[in-house]
């Protein structure tokens, strides 16, 4: 434990550092032309600012490439890169880089001194493609499964075959050995026989009486290579369990590094994508070492399809193992590896047969995965894919990273964003948004885009693309507006980097139950974000989360390992010094769970915290001295002193706090005076973060309708100021304070999201936020538009007057239909005096993103629904003009090429796919809508405060 907490202070004060360097004040911009105040917003950085995943195909990059590429990045707002090598395109194999060759490695070095002089951060892939493996990995090193054969022998009958393993592909690696040979017989007899099998396979022993059954456990091969590996990358991936294994993988970066490790900011592990690898030679030790016994005896349960109690608990037994060796062999000695090379570590841990809560918190980083897209009810929100193959993206499992960085007080925690969002070329900056922002929500502060793929300029258009992204890339025709999202993302992160996570709720996780109720057929229990409809949303701690989070509580995880490491302080819960700490532990339904944890539950009672149990546990998990073990869980539980506390609630007293015993978890919360935050009842979805004291609140509206109301805040405050993180405007709130709550009037569009800052400072010379409502007709705009193409192809329309606005699939220039790019509408109107307190310009239906000028100046960019701004400041008595720049989707010039035949898809290893891993064609295609269709409108606005 003491080594662990060195390891976990280590990577605190590395990325503390790498932190507040960064954390440099700078005026931020907004999208009327105004800056936000830096003591409003916090300040903003590299950090602040969204990264991208930054695929190097072939690793065929060059200095000239590198550096004008990283310029536009910068340009378009992007704070860093991920640098990921994978495989090539075709045609370009002269120019590929043997990774880790002293090429690659200059390359690398000139991508971090350019991305430093820019004011960007480099990360790194330890790897090539995924998952870790490579040509350093010996098969004996790669990683390896569990293989048994069974044979039967009758009394006085010889074995005549050798004990070898029958798998020809795993005979022809040559190495794969007998780990253990157990005999049965039918009363229940059990022979060890391992030390009778001769070199050669050869068995020594035949039977005296009965029929006996045979078990020969061999240490296979998954065989299983670098998925999408770059030049110098194939080869086996390597063993996870295995330290040694670690170590040579590791031994390759130490020689390519030299005495002058790269300045990368951290090192990368992605998703735990190995499959089948159930076994490591030290595997039986371990478990031996961990479970108290020996599991040879075992091997006809252990694979079996039985589910009796006995089996299911040795498969349990095995499954913990293997989460411990993955921790303990893998994620800390890697982590403590790139600690001594001056870097952080940043890992995802889904996927894996690990307990995600513990391998999250071994990091400095953790971070999570979106994969595929979320249906939201917002208004006018388009979305061009229908995913039926993929699982909507959960929050809940975003929170198993989210909750172990909060529980560990870790300033930063990211998320691959953006995966498999939509099919190619037909995701628009409009649909990212409720998407990161339901990422936000589930308590990420850093996100990085997936992504975006080097291209050279000669490759041309559209350039070089990877296979399961959104193309974030100066080819992809909204790239001219890309920035309005960045800058909304840079604010949102400003805030949510701040200070630190304020959560009341710790609910622990019963990863016991997941072990032991596990498919008995598989061994390796992958705890992905793809099957969480068979692991996640079945089980009793997902009703209990979902329900305490729609009602308006903030709830965090944690683990058995992670609760012995946890203090309590003036009845505050805090697993780490740095963290906030949390008002209460609920533990849910929970049918296994170790004397220890619910010894080290009863202790933090007893030192004031106050624990809410839905019931008792039922049992204790594993195999080992079961009944001892079941006599004193049965025994802490029979010693429970209870008192009865109404509406079904149990109370007892423990020292300086309370545990309570109810079905009702937020009966008893509310029973105990923890209140959760009512503003949830109005439809917004919020996270709150504690910086210095003062409150701020991330309020998002998702719902189908405007939420205009006043909202209790749980916390009493002088002043509420509003921040709008879409243009960067703020404001003085109308809020009020009442039996120990501030109520705050919120008028939030759906689809937009605002940030409340409560301080006990009295806001002085901020102007009050302009709640505004209409006053009066519309006012349509119905001159004629002047539309001009201006960048773009596969060739620029010609420019025309509109009487009315049209798709320009709809135009009678056929170059309009197959255009991608960028054009402008320029119009007209004319406004008598203005008298109104503020005009709304609504531009109606936008495909997909609209830059905006009134009288020649910036308003600002409409990236997302509603496309609506303030434009009152910028009109004028009279005659007015107002300019739109609309881009559109890359979809219509992609189904032109595939219609023409053109072959732009020349990629090694997978090629390029549609969703469904299919041969990507977009022939078939209907022409996407694109361009501004309107209708657009003025609205008079009035204010309407104080009301």
């Amino acid at each position: 434990m003491t080594k662990r907490f060195c390891v976990q202070l280590t990577g605190f004060m590395l990325l503390a550092t790498v932190f507040s360097a960064c954390q440099a004040p700078e005026a931020e911009p907004v999208a009327d032309g105004t800056v936000a105040d830096a003591s409003d917003w916090p300040a903003t950085s590299h950090t602040t600012r969204p990264w991208t995943r930054w695929w190097w195909m072939g690793n065929a990059v060059d200095e000239q490439n590198l550096n004008r590429l990283l310029e536009q990045y910068a340009e378009a707002g992007f704070g860093g890169v991920e640098i990921t090598p994978i495989y090539g395109a075709v045609g370009y194999e002269e120019h590929y880089l043997d990774y880790l060759s002293p090429e690659w490695m200059d390359a690398l070095r000139f991508t971090i001194q350019k991305a430093d002089s820019l004011g960007m951060g480099v990360d790194m892939n330890l790897g090539t493609g995924w998952p870790f493996g490579g040509p350093q990995i010996t098969p004996a090193q790669a990683a390896s499964q569990l293989i048994v054969q069974t044979y039967t022998l009758q009394s006085g009958q010889k074995l005549s075959e050798k004990l070898i393993v029958k798998d020809p592909k795993q005979q022809e690696l040559g190495i794969v050995k007998l780990l253990a040979l157990t005999a049965y017989n039918q009363q229940g007899d059990t022979l060890n026989l391992t030390d009778q099998v001769a070199e050669d396979g050869a068995l020594n022993w035949s039977p005296d009486d009965g029929s006996w059954e045979l078990y020969a456990a061999f240490l296979g091969k998954t065989r299983q290579q670098v998925k999408r590996a770059a030049p110098g990358g194939a080869g086996y991936t390597l063993d996870h369990l295995s330290e040694e294994a670690l170590k040579t993988y590791l031994q390759r970066f130490e020689e390519a590094f030299g005495e002058n490790p790269p300045a990368v900011r951290s090192y990368f592990n992605d998703s735990y994508e190995v499959y089948n690898a159930d076994l490591s030679p030290d595997l039986f030790d371990s478990f031996q070492q961990l479970n108290g016994y020996d599991l040879r005896p075992h091997l006809r349960a252990l694979v079996s399809e039985d589910s009796s109690d006995v089996a299911l608990r040795i498969k349990a037994d095995y499954r913990e193992t293997m989460s411990y060796m993955l921790l303990h062999n893998f994620t800390l000695p890697w982590t403590n590896w790139i600690h001594r090379h001056d870097a952080v570590s940043r890992n995802q841990a889904h996927g894996s047969p690990g307990n995600l809560l513990d391998l999250y918190a071994a990091v400095d980083i953790p971070e999570c995965e979106t994969f595929s897209a979320t249906h939201f009810p917002i208004p006018g929100l388009n979305r061009y894919t229908v995913d039926s193959r993929n699982v909507e993206p959960d929050p809940v499992m975003m929170k198993f990273a989210s909750s172990a960085g909060h529980v560990m007080g870790k300033p930063l925690i990211s998320s691959e964003t953006f995966t498999w969002l939509g099919e190619h070329f037909k995701v628009s900056l409009a649909q990212c948004k409720p998407e990161v922002e339901q990422v936000f929500l589930a308590g990420v502060n850093h996100v990085f885009f997936h992504g975006t793929t080097y291209s050279p300029e000669e490759a041309g258009w559209p350039g070089w693309l990877f296979y399961a992204s959104v193309n974030f890339a100066p080819s992809n025709s909204l790239w001219p507006q890309v920035n309005g999202l960045n800058e909304y993302i840079t604010r949102c992160q400003s805030v949510l980097q701040a200070g630190r996570a304020d959560q009341e709720v710790m609910l622990y996780w019963p990863i016991h139950d997941l072990w032991y109720q596990a498919d008995p057929e598989k061994l390796d229990k992958q705890i992905s974000i793809h099957t969480i409809e068979e692991w996640l949303h079945p089980t009793d701690f997902y009703r209990t989360v979902t329900d305490l989070m729609q009602t308006g509580y903030s709830v965090d995880f944690i683990s058995d390992h992670l609760l012995d490491s946890t203090q309590v302080d003036d009845g505050v819960l805090r697993a780490a010094a740095n963290s906030f700490g949390y008002k209460v532990l609920v533990v849910p339904h929970t049918r296994f769970m170790p004397v220890t944890t619910f010894e080290s539950i009863l202790t933090l009672a007893r030192e004031g915290a106050t624990v809410v149990l839905q019931q008792l546990p039922e049992d204790v998990p594993g195999l080992h001295a079961l009944e001892a073990r079941r006599r004193q869980l049965n025994d802490l539980k029979a010693s429970l002193k209870w008192t009865v506390a109404g509406n079904g609630m149990q109370e007892m007293k423990m020292g300086k706090g309370t545990v309570l015993l109810s079905e009702d978890v937020q009966q008893a919360l509310a029973y105990k005076g923890i209140e959760r935050e009512a503003l949830a009842d109005t439809g917004l979805k919020f996270i709150r973060r504690d910086v210095e004291g003062d409150k701020y609140y991330y309020l998002v509206n998702h719902t189908d309708h405007p939420i205009d109301d006043l909202i209790p805040l749980n916390v009493e405050a002088s002043s509420v100021i509003i921040l709008d993180p879409q243009n960067g405007q703020r404001g003085m709130a109308e809020a009020t304070v009442e039996d120990g709550k501030t109520l705050v009037r919120v008028n939030i569009p759906p689809g937009e999201a605002w940030v409340l800052r409560t301080t006990d400072q009295e806001a002085e010379g901020l102007m009050p936020w302009p709640y505004l409502e209409n006053a009066g007709e519309p006012m349509a705009l119905s001159n004629t538009w002047q539309l001009q193409f201006t960048a773009g192809g596969p060739a620029l329309p010609a420019a025309q007057p509109l009487d009315r606005l049209v798709s320009w699939t709809a135009l009678p220039d056929t170059n309009a239909a197959r255009f991608s790019g960028t054009a402008t509408y320029t119009t007209t109107f004319n406004l008598p005096e203005p008298s109104a307190d503020d005009y709304l310009l609504d531009l109606g239906d936008v495909r997909e993103s609209a830059r905006v000028w009134v009288n020649d100046q910036e308003v600002g960019i409409l990236w997302s629904v509603p496309y609506r701004a303030k434009i009152g400041k910028y009109l004028q008595e009279g005659d007015n003009t107002l300019k739109v720049e609309v881009v559109n989707l890359m979809a219509n010039h992609i189904r032109d090429l595939d219609r023409q035949g053109v072959e732009w898809r020349k990629y090694h290893e997978i090629n390029f796919v549609n969703l469904n891993y299919e041969p990507f064609d977009a022939s078939g295609w209907e022409p996407q809508p694109s361009g501004l269709l309107g209708p657009v409108h003025i609205q008079p606005m009035k204010m309407d405060n104080n009301s």
